[in-house]
């Protein structure tokens, strides 16, 4: 059976891809992931205001010491570490490493919503060895007066400096809250976006009723969360020049062979293995391989995308008209009874 799967131009053993996690960190989990038979791997996160914090330390020092012996190391800042507990310099290391013990994709990610300076040092992940990197646009635009144009603006303008800065396939992680998604996908496109990956889960904040604050804790993606990114790869697959990686939900084998179908290339996950640990690749894997095998399909290749938009007969099961047609099913079916729909004689 033929699992193979091209994903940014690089070859994957299968379409099942590790998403960034803090687990992913360490290389004892990410060796893990691999032999357990993962297609790739996604670095965690290094975030923007890690790198401006590192560089911001950095020129201060040299200002204040510039007529010092420049050989006089012990000036250096000490390196910003991330919330995963990782600094810059140790996420190149961590590259490396990867890359040399691990027989599957490395992909690096960066964390940002501005073009600044700090995107520069997508140069630095690609020497490390990164075979594609995935950058983490997180923008939520709370501000009234920042417009739609703005806030799409903002995303062109930091693929395009970090696309100035490599070589390397980049994969945009974009979030479901554009006014044209579609559109929007095709804009990153055409501004050097190899791939793109749906979608981005922004943090949600809650309201703590006993201490009167906001609360905003983490809480891992479930199945119910998966039919917003299933439709949009349904809706985009085949019909943009990229690579599409559907992320959210996957929990078990059902989640990673719908977005197959709905034409993703490759699944992520992060959640379930999380949840299972690194294991659990194998019995996704195997649930997929127990599918096909139940239909004979021999090939990816010949059930992905079956249930793409641009594969139906019927391309309005994305549109409105099976909106109204989902409407009309449900009255019908949860029509009253005769006796609910009488009026009830008063006192009764």
């Amino acid at each position: 059976m033929r699992l193979e799967t091209r994903y940014l131009g690089l070859t994957l053993a299968n379409p099942l891809v590790a998403s960034p996690s803090p687990a992913n960190a360490r290389l004892e989990h990410l060796q893990a992931l691999a032999d357990a038979g993962v297609g790739a791997v996604v670095l965690p996160s290094l975030f923007e205001e890690q790198l401006l914090a590192q560089q911001d330390r950095f020129e201060t020092i040299l200002a204040q010491t510039e007529s010092n012996n420049p050989e006089a190391r012990g000036y250096l800042p000490a390196q910003a570490v991330g919330p995963y507990g990782v600094g810059a310099d140790a996420y190149l290391e961590l590259i490396r490493r990867a890359k040399a013990a691990l027989g599957v994709p490395v992909v690096a990610s960066l964390n940002g919503s501005t073009a600044g300076g700090w995107t520069a040092y997508a140069a630095q992940i690609a020497a490390a060895g990164a075979d594609a990197l995935e950058l983490n646009i997180y923008h939520v635009p709370v501000d009234v007066d920042e417009s739609g144009a703005a806030v799409e603006q903002r995303y062109l303008d930091v693929l395009a400096a970090v696309r100035a800065a490599v070589a390397i396939p980049i994969a945009v992680k974009m979030p479901p809250y554009f006014s044209s998604i579609g559109h929007m996908a095709q804009r990153l496109v055409a501004a050097g976006a190899g791939g793109l990956v749906l979608f981005n889960r922004y943090l949600q904040p809650d309201i703590d009723l006993a201490t009167m604050q906001l609360s905003s804790e983490l809480e891992l993606s479930t199945p119910a969360e998966m039919r917003l990114p299933l439709l949009w790869t349904a809706v985009l697959a085949g019909r943009v020049p990229c690579s599409l990686a559907a992320s959210t939900g996957v929990e078990a084998a059902e989640q990673v062979i719908k977005y197959l179908l709905a034409g993703a290339d490759v699944v992520m996950t992060t959640a379930a293995l999380l949840r299972h640990g690194p294991g659990h690749v194998a019995t996704l894997l195997a649930g997929l391989r127990e599918w096909l095998d139940a239909r004979r399909v021999d090939s990816l290749d010949r059930v992905r995308g079956v249930m793409s938009r641009a594969r139906l007969r019927r391309a309005d099961v994305y549109e409105r008209a099976n909106y109204i047609h989902l409407i009309e099913h449900y009255a019908q079916t949860h029509r009253p009874s005769a006796a609910d729909a009488l009026p009830r004689a008063h006192g009764a």
